[in-house]
């Protein structure tokens, strides 16, 4: 795959602030994948969604993936996307869970697709509690992480763990954005299902680590519980806290879609995707949010990159959504973005 390609200005700094990366480490990353069940039925039909054949999950999937990547934003409204790794699953004494979760995308894949693609911005993933985990943010600040993500439910992370600090405090120095999972989850395996309450980020918060909650604290079932409103209490106590609005294109996690446009939490929202979740807006229409022909005409959209942006500009979000995450992101060392 030659990925490769000469950095630009941006056309006018718009970020998609939440994309996966995907592997399954066949081409020596150190990664890996393993699928059971609905999810890996799930992953099959996220593929399928990209024209990428179930047998993918065999190959080199990593090369696949990435390269269909590359020409969805190319070929979007989007001028950049944070991609983002999965870290492993660890007990709170620093001991690495290889028999929990579903996959591990080392830092190292998306800070060195990072340094072939100007589009792509590496979103790294650390485990406060692994044994290393300062050396490894130092190590991490150093190759240009632009923001930090983590999966506190399937993670097996309480972020109000006052043996963080000092990994919450050296973040907040540097000026590296926590991307936080709140909200229910139904992607890949739940541990502790509480631990995506967003109440615990305060820690963090107060520690001075500005703070993205994905999904903005939305239930992904119908028997997740909903903690919406406890995000929304919290973003007028704290001016580090922001929302995401990844997979809230999606039959099961857009009820509080609309809610992010009321006063006092719009200002605060960042646009993400969550791809390669898939982009499905009819419990939009269903619910008399947009009309059949805006229905349509986005749903036709291929590009499901596009196809989400598209969805949001209907519903009335600004074009800031996708200009903020910049003013967030630390990217000092990317030139094209700085």
């Amino acid at each position: 795959m030659n990925t490769t390609s000469l950095p630009g200005e941006p056309r006018a700094g718009r970020i998609d602030m939440h994309v996966h990366m995907v592997g399954n480490g066949v081409a020596g990353s150190g990664g890996w994948l393993r699928l059971t069940g609905w999810h890996r039925w799930l992953a099959g039909f996220m593929l399928r969604q990209l024209g990428v054949p179930g047998s993918a999950l065999e190959g080199d999937l990593e090369g696949i993936y990435a390269e269909i990547l590359v020409k969805l934003v190319r070929e979007s409204s989007m001028d950049a996307v944070v991609l983002l790794a999965h870290e492993r699953v660890h007990d709170p004494d620093g001991t690495p869970r290889e028999d929990l979760g579903s996959m591990f995308v080392p830092n190292d894949v998306v800070l060195g697709l990072a340094k072939q693609v100007p589009e792509f911005l590496p979103g790294v993933s650390i485990h406060p509690a692994r044994r290393d985990a300062l050396d490894e943010l130092e190590r991490c600040l150093e190759a240009g992480a632009v923001l930090m993500k983590c999966l506190p439910n399937c993670q097996k992370l309480d972020f109000s763990d006052r043996r963080y600090q000092p990994f919450w405090e050296r973040m907040a120095e540097s000026g590296l954005p926590l991307l936080a999972h709140t909200g229910g989850e139904h992607t890949v395996p739940v541990i502790n299902a509480a631990l995506a309450d967003p109440r615990l980020l305060r820690f963090p918060l107060e520690c001075g680590v500005t703070v993205i909650a994905a999904h903005c604290a939305t239930k992904s079932g119908a028997l997740d519980p909903d903690h919406f409103e406890a995000w929304a209490a919290m973003l007028r106590e704290f001016p580090n806290l922001y929302g995401d609005i990844s997979a809230m294109i999606s039959l099961n996690r857009c009820g509080h879609l609309r809610d992010c446009l009321r006063d006092g939490i719009a200002s605060r929202i960042l646009h993400g995707s969550d791809f390669p979740v898939p982009v499905l807006g009819h419990r939009l229409w269903l619910q008399g949010w947009i009309d059949r022909a805006t229905l349509r005409r986005c749903q036709k959209i291929t590009n499901s990159l596009e196809r989400d942006w598209q969805f949001k500009l209907a519903l009335g979000f600004p074009e800031e959504i996708a200009t903020r995450p910049a003013k967030l992101l630390r990217l000092k060392n990317w030139n094209t973005w700085a």
